[in-house]
């Protein structure tokens, strides 16, 4: 629970419930009829717990996953919620050139209520849209952001340079009001603020959990700069505009000139999510990344953590168990440089302005139609409002399929450090890495509803289809003489035929992105999303094989009575778990709510 940030796995978005019964559970809680939630809280851990067992326990199909209406539940909408009323709140918004990424939605009457996250609380506003009230309150969270708010005040004073003070302002001014521009504001900063050696971001940032992707989870990370890897990215960067061209859609897809950004890798001290990534590309914000850039992260101590296990490992041939072992944390060091530097970083949004321009000419050719492009971006759509649920998983694809595009490439490899044979064992396993990770996948498609629960793994499944459909005998996935799933991947048919159809595949999903075509795009992503009969029976062995995610244990920073810095690390073990979320948040457990 502490670890996903609440009873749905922040890695799949589905339920998970105690292994011990209700009554074992409620035997526990009363073990100490005098123990308080909170200092001022009236009722007993017993009595919080009964009042919460139903719903801790419950299995009912409406609950086992994030979704919403019958499809599950999300606190980003309330529960009497239909589809028609927040695609309305979508166009109220888009009307009023409001974005979603820090509101929640909810129904009172037949009024429509945004919830904006905020610590002041502000005039309550009441319009009318196509026949419907909508209300627009702030204060959400209000509890919370004054802490965040008391905590940037006192940072102030540290800040390093004009841009980070800057950048504190803003992250106040926001807090404080709600508005996404004084959010965007820090962001520009942010990006301006090269090569710090100490590095944060926090907001709401990743819509990864919404469950139509335009909502975003609150995020924050601090993290020390790694400088000898550093340099390695740097090189990278440097390399970038030659590496562009690479990229199989051409200029009129293309940013207009590449903004070389920092690509650091951090040693993270804390990170303040449901889920810890390898890598992170923001701001998400279009408008920011598309005229000012962006930054890159590798998380360096979260790639390292893995270690390398001796067990076997799952869907690998014998013959490629020693090689995977041995190279696997490499090979995904390459994909993820990658994967948010050339995946994340590149694209063009063909956009319309709002005085009628264009921020293209509407005479190129779309590639996928051999025709002049038809549909672009208008004044107030965004990259999520128009692709809406499948925006997160489809852009990751487009990310994982640049890092198996270009990871081929000798050039590529050599920025990394390899060369010669050992650079052809680091493509071939990252083509191995993918594929098996498309078969991993299957634990998160969830039957029942015929949907995908993570952006990611839905977007690998895609590849994995993508390398099946290329035939020829790129890729199999059949039994091996111990009755075990394996995949074969011929090493010598990647360039020949699975180069080229990675590379077909990846025009398309950039060039649909870039005219925001969504009708081609989600065909397209659905066809190679489908799982059948044959995957289906698949899912019930990769089951069977699945095992748990790591569980990340985090050290806490304190001030002592000297005004010096204590740092405080904690056993990787359950109890260290517990212990390192209740000295960081307890603070918390007495706030306002």
């Amino acid at each position: 629970v502490l670890s996903n940030c609440g009873n749905y796995l922040s890695f799949g978005d589905t339920k998970f419930i105690p292994r011990i019964p209700r009554e074992s559970f409620a035997a526990v809680c009363s073990v100490a009829d005098d123990l308080r939630l909170r200092d001022d809280d009236e009722a007993s851990l017993a009595e919080r717990f009964e009042h919460a067992a139903e719903a801790i326990y419950s299995l009912d199909r409406s609950v086992l996953s994030l979704g919403l209406g019958d499809s599950g539940v999300s606190a980003y909408y309330g529960e009497d919620l239909t589809r028609a009323d927040v695609d309305l709140v979508s166009a109220f918004m888009k009307s009023k050139g409001m974005e979603a990424w820090n509101t929640r939605v909810f129904k009172s009457g037949d009024n429509l209520i945004i919830r904006v996250a905020s610590a002041l609380r502000q005039p309550i506003s009441l319009h009318e849209f196509e026949g419907r009230g909508i209300v627009i309150e702030h204060a959400d969270f209000d509890a919370a952001l004054k802490q965040v708010v008391e905590c940037l005040e006192n940072a102030l004073p540290y800040a390093a340079n004009d841009n980070q003070r800057k950048m504190v302002l803003s992250y106040i001014a926001h807090f404080n009001g709600g508005d996404i521009d004084d959010h965007k504001e820090s962001q520009r900063h942010w990006i301006k603020d090269k090569g710090p050696v100490v590095e944060s971001n926090l907001g709401f940032i990743e819509t990864y959990r919404d469950p139509l992707g335009q909502r975003a989870e609150w995020e924050g990370f601090v993290a020390m700069v790694n400088k000898e890897q550093t340099r390695k990215f740097g090189v990278l960067v440097d390399s970038a505009p030659k590496l562009i061209p690479l990229l199989p859609w051409g200029k009129d897809f293309e940013k207009d000139s590449f903004r070389p950004p920092d690509f650091t890798s951090l040693e993270v001290l804390g990170f303040a999510s449901s889920g810890i990534p390898a890598g992170i590309n923001i701001p998400n914000y279009d408008d920011i990344r598309q005229n000012l850039g962006f930054k890159n992260v590798s998380l360096g101590n979260v790639l390292r953590a893995g270690g390398k296990s001796k067990e076997r490992i799952s869907f690998l041939r014998d013959a490629d168990q020693e090689l995977y072992r041995d190279l696997s944390n490499e090979s995904f060091e390459v994909q993820v440089g990658l994967h948010e530097l050339l995946g994340h970083g590149s694209g063009k949004l063909l956009e319309k302005r709002a005085d009628g321009s264009f921020n293209f000419d509407p005479k190129i050719v779309d590639p996928t139609t051999g025709k002049p492009v038809a549909s672009w971006y208008e004044p107030g759509e965004t990259w999520g409002s128009v692709f809406t649920t499948i925006a997160s998983s489809y852009e990751e694809c487009r990310a994982e399929a640049v890092g198996l595009h270009l990871c081929t490439d000798e050039r590529v490899l050599k920025i990394f450090g390899h060369e010669g044979q050992h650079a052809k064992d680091i493509a071939y396993v990252n083509w191995v890495s993918m594929a098996r990770a498309g078969i991993s996948a299957l634990t998160f498609y969830d039957p029942e509803h015929d949907r995908w629960g993570q952006a990611h793994m839905m977007a690998r499944f895609a590849l994995l289809n993508v390398m099946l459909e290329a035939g020829e005998g790129l890729l199999s996935i059949e039994k091996d003489e111990a009755g075990e799933w394996v995949l074969h991947l011929d090493r010598s048919k990647i360039a020949s035929v699975g180069a080229p159809a990675i590379a077909e595949f990846l025009r398309k999903l950039n060039v649909y992105k870039a005219t925001a075509n969504e009708k081609a795009g989600r065909a397209l992503y659905a066809h190679l999303t489908s799982v059948d009969a044959k995957f289906l029976t698949l899912r019930d062995y990769v089951l069977s094989k699945r095992k748990p995610r790591h569980i990340w244990v985090q050290p806490v920073t304190d001030i002592d009575a000297k005004g010096g810095v204590v740092l405080r690390e904690y056993p990787a073990t359950n109890r260290g778990v517990i212990d390192s979320h209740v000295d960081r948040y307890a603070y918390l457990l007495n706030a306002s709510w």
